[in-house]
C-alpha cells in the first residue's frame, strides 16, 4: 500500500524521507524519478461532480500556474504562482478550468491565459525550478529575507548556450573541505554562487564524476552530499510573493537618463546588487498613475528581451521602480558610441532580431508598447538588448487601442496612430521598422530633413525613408513591409523574429 501511494504520489518524496527515515540516494542509479514529482497533486477526493456538459477531466487536465494573474474581466480567474488547475476546455489563448485545492476539491472555475500554465507533472512545477532567469534576479530572490545558508533553485540561462544552471546561496567556502568534513557552523561571508548543469542525451551533471538521469535525481543527490567546494542544498530558495522594499535599501550613484515622468540612476541593493533605480518625478500630475501602470505591466510580462523588474518603493514619495542593470545603456546611446560603431552588419541584425524577439512574446500576450525606439531598448553584457519603457503600454484585447494622448513620438508612429490614435500591434510593427533604421545607421536620426508635421504630410502621400547606405538588401525589405500603409498588411513580429534570425544564418 505504501508503494503504490509512494508511485501515485512521488511530490510526497520529501516528506516520505523525513517521516520514515530513508537512506540517502545515490548517483546514476537509474532513471528513477525522472523529471516529474507534481502528477499526483490534486488527485485525492473532494472533487465536485463533474458538469454533464464538459468533459470529465483526467489527469493530464492538471495544470499549476507559473506566473501570478489578475482578472480583468468578470469571467477571467485572478490565481496566484503555483496554484493547481484541471483544464476542462481548451480554446485558443484561454482555456476553461477549476481551480482546485490540493485534495482537489473545487474553489473557483473560469477563463485563465493558457500560457500561464504549465502541466503539473513538468519540470516546471518543482517547486525549485524558477524558470527563465539571469543571475541578476537569482541573487535577488536567494539574499532576500528568509533564505538560509544552502537555499538553491534551478534556472533556464538567458543565454542560449548555458542551458539550466544550480544557483544557490553559500557562505564563504574553503576549497580544503571535503564531503567527509562537516561545515562549520558559522561562515565568514554569504555569497551566491552559480553552477552551470551540463547536459546530454538521458543524462545531467555538474561535477563529470556524478551522472544523472534528471534534474530530480541530481537535486535529490546534492541535498545529501556536497557540491565542489560548497555544501549541500538546502531548502528551496523563498519567490518573491510582495514586491514592495523600503527605499532605505537601495542607494543611488550616477544618473542614467532623464525622461518626462521620470528619472533613472544607477544604484546598489544593500550595498550588493547592482540595479537601475527609475524614480518617479513627484511634481508629475500623472506620476502615480504612471506607476501603477507600469508596475502592473512589468510583473505580468517576463521575457528574457524584456527588461525583468526587481522590486518597487511606494511608502513614500517619490516612487522607485526597480529594475535590472543593463551595463551598456540605452541602445542609441551605444550605437552612436565607439563600441557601436565597431559592430558589424550581422552584430546589428542580432540586435534587431532580439528586439523583435521580445516584441513577438508582448504580440503572444495581447499588449503593445506604442513607443518602440532605440531610446527605449537597453544593452547589457554580450550585447544582450532588452525592450524597456513601458510608460505608454497597455494590455488589450480589441485590435487597436485608442488614445487621445497627443504626447507621441511622430517620427516613430504609423500613421493612424497619429490621425485617429489607432495603437496596436501592427502599429508597434512600424515603430520597429523604424527602429531597424535606427540601428543600421549606429544611431542615425529618422527622416532627417524633415520636421515632425512633414513627416506625417509625407508618409501620408506614400514617402518611405530610402535605403540607408550599407544596408542589406533582406532588411530594407522587411523595412518596407514594416512600413505598409495598410496595418493588416505588415507582418507579424513572430515572422520578423524569423525573418531575421534566419537572415543571420544565412550570414554565417
Amino acid at each position: 500500500m505504501g508503494e503504490c501511494l509512494r508511485r501515485a504520489c512521488p511530490c510526497l518524496e520529501t516528506l516520505w524521507k523525513r517521516s520514515f527515515g530513508e537512506k540517502p540516494p545515490s548517483a546514476g542509479g537509474g532513471k528513477g524519478t525522472g523529471e516529474g514529482g507534481g502528477g499526483g497533486a490534486g488527485e485525492g477526493g473532494g472533487e465536485e461532480e463533474a458538469d454533464p456538459q464538459e468533459p470529465a477531466p483526467d489527469s493530464s487536465s492538471l495544470y499549476t500556474a507559473v506566473w501570478p494573474f489578475e482578472a480583468r474581466h468578470q469571467d477571467e480567474l485572478s490565481f496566484r504562482e503555483g496554484d493547481l488547475f484541471r483544464v476542462t476546455s481548451r480554446s485558443g489563448d484561454w482555456w476553461t478550468a477549476r481551480r482546485t485545492d490540493p485534495s482537489g476539491r473545487v474553489l473557483e472555475t473560469g477563463i485563465v491565459p493558457h500560457n500561464y500554465l504549465v502541466r503539473a507533472e513538468s519540470l516546471r512545477s518543482q517547486p525549485w525550478f524558477f524558470g527563465q532567469m539571469n543571475r541578476f534576479e537569482a541573487q535577488g530572490h536567494l539574499l532576500a529575507a528568509g533564505n538560509q545558508d544552502g537555499s538553491f533553485l534551478i534556472r533556464q540561462s538567458e543565454k542560449d548556450h548555458v542551458g539550466h544552471v544550480l544557483s544557490g546561496k553559500w557562505g564563504q567556502v574553503s576549497p580544503s573541505w571535503t564531503k567527509s568534513r562537516v561545515p562549520p557552523t558559522v561562515r565568514s561571508r554569504t555569497r551566491v554562487k552559480h553552477y552551470k548543469i551540463h547536459e546530454a542525451v538521458d543524462s545531467f551533471f555538474v561535477e563529470p564524476s556524478q551522472i544523472f538521469f534528471s534534474l530530480v535525481e541530481l537535486v535529490k543527490f546534492y541535498e545529501w552530499n556536497n557540491l565542489v567546494n560548497t555544501g549541500r542544498l538546502g531548502s528551496v530558495c523563498r519567490r518573491w510573493i510582495e514586491w514592495e522594499l523600503p527605499q532605505d535599501q537601495f542607494s543611488l550613484e550616477e544618473e542614467l537618463g532623464k525622461g518626462h515622468f521620470a528619472d533613472v540612476y544607477r544604484g546598489r541593493w544593500k550595498n550588493h546588487i547592482n540595479v537601475a533605480i527609475k524614480i518617479i518625478k513627484s511634481d508629475s500630475e500623472l506620476d502615480h498613475r504612471e506607476f501603477q501602470r507600469e508596475v502592473q505591466i512589468l510583473k505580468s510580462l517576463r521575457h528574457r528581451h524584456l527588461i525583468s523588474l526587481f522590486a518597487v518603493c511606494t511608502a513614500a514619495s517619490p516612487y522607485y521602480i526597480i529594475t535590472e542593470l543593463m551595463e551598456k545603456g540605452c541602445l542609441l546611446t551605444f550605437l552612436r558610441g565607439p563600441e557601436g560603431a565597431l559592430q558589424d552588419t550581422a552584430a546589428l541584425v542580432d540586435m534587431g532580431a532580439q528586439v523583435a524577439d521580445g516584441m513577438s512574446y508582448l504580440e503572444e500576450q495581447n499588449s503593445i508598447h506604442r513607443d518602440l525606439a532605440a531610446r527605449n531598448v537597453l544593452v547589457g553584457g554580450d550585447y544582450i538588448c532588452k525592450v524597456a519603457d513601458f510608460g505608454l503600454a497597455r494590455v488589450i484585447k480589441e485590435p487597436f487601442y485608442i488614445s487621445d494622448d497627443k504626447k507621441i513620438p511622430y517620427k516613430w508612429c504609423a500613421p493612424e496612430a497619429i490621425s485617429h490614435g489607432k495603437f496596436s500591434n501592427k502599429s508597434d510593427v512600424w515603430s520597429f521598422g523604424v527602429l531597424l533604421y535606427e540601428i543600421i545607421t549606429h544611431g542615425g536620426i529618422p527622416y532627417p530633413a524633415f520636421s515632425n508635421q512633414e513627416v506625417y504630410q509625407q508618409v501620408t502621400k506614400g514617402y518611405r525613408m530610402p535605403a540607408p547606405a550599407k544596408c542589406p538588401d533582406f532588411l530594407y525589405s522587411i523595412m518596407l513591409k514594416c512600413w505598409s500603409h495598410e496595418p493588416s498588411e505588415r507582418p507579424s513580429f513572430k515572422s520578423l523574429r524569423l525573418q531575421l534570425d534566419g537572415s543571420l544564418y544565412e550570414m554565417g
